[in-house]
C-alpha cells in the first residue's frame, strides 16, 4: 500500500516495530544503509522477529541508489522536526514513499533541501525534541491509510 523508508536507522527495536507495522498494513519497508545493527538471519532469529520473513523488504546501499529508483511522479513525504507543516495536511496516495531519518540525526540536510515542499512534521510541544521513530511512523502511516481507507480496506 505505502512505502516506508528508514534512512540509516540506528536502533534495531525501532526497525523491528516498524517492520511489524509494515506487515500489518501491507506496506513495503525500505532500509537505507548503513544500518546501526545486523539484520542477518541469525540476528533476526535471536531478536524473536518471527514475522521478519513476511516483510516486503528492500535494502539500499545508500540514499542516492534509493532515490534513483523512485519515479519522479511518485509522491515522497519527508518526516522532520525542522518545519511546521503538519503531516495531516499532506495528501497521501497509494504507493507514496514516507521517509524517516535516523534516530540520532534525522534526515540529511541536503535531502531536506532537495524536497522542501514535501516535508511534514508531527506537531508536539517544545518540551521534547522528538517522538520515538516507530511511534512517528505509525502516526503518519495511519493518516495515509485513513485518507485512502476505501482502497485500503480491500487488502483486509
Amino acid at each position: 500500500m505505502f512505502n516506508i523508508v528508514l534512512v540509516t536507522p540506528q536502533i534495531p527495536n525501532n526497525t523491528g516495530s516498524i517492520g511489524r507495522l509494515c506487515v500489518n498494513t501491507g506496506s513495503k519497508l525500505h532500509l537505507i544503509e548503513p544500518l546501526g545493527f545486523d539484520i542477518d538471519e541469525k540476528a533476526v532469529k535471536r531478536a524473536g522477529l518471527d514475522y521478519w520473513k513476511k516483510i516486503d523488504l528492500h535494502i539500499w546501499s545508500n540514499l542516492e541508489e534509493f532515490l534513483e529508483s523512485v519515479n519522479p511522479t511518485d509522491n515522497i513525504h519527508l518526516a522532520t522536526t525542522k518545519i511546521d507543516t503538519p503531516y495531516f495536511n499532506a495528501s497521501y496516495k497509494k504507493g507514496d514513499y514516507i521517509l524517516f531519518g535516523s534516530e540520532t540525526s534525522g534526515l540529511p540536510k541536503d535531502l531536506l533541501d532537495r524536497f522542501k515542499m514535501r516535508q511534514i512534521t508531527i506537531p508536539m510541544t517544545k518540551e521534547g525534541r522528538s517522538l520515538n521513530l516507530a511511534v512517528s511512523t505509525g502516526i503518519v502511516l495511519y493518516e495515509a491509510i485513513r485518507q485512502n481507507f476505501n482502497t485500503y480496506k480491500d487488502l483486509m
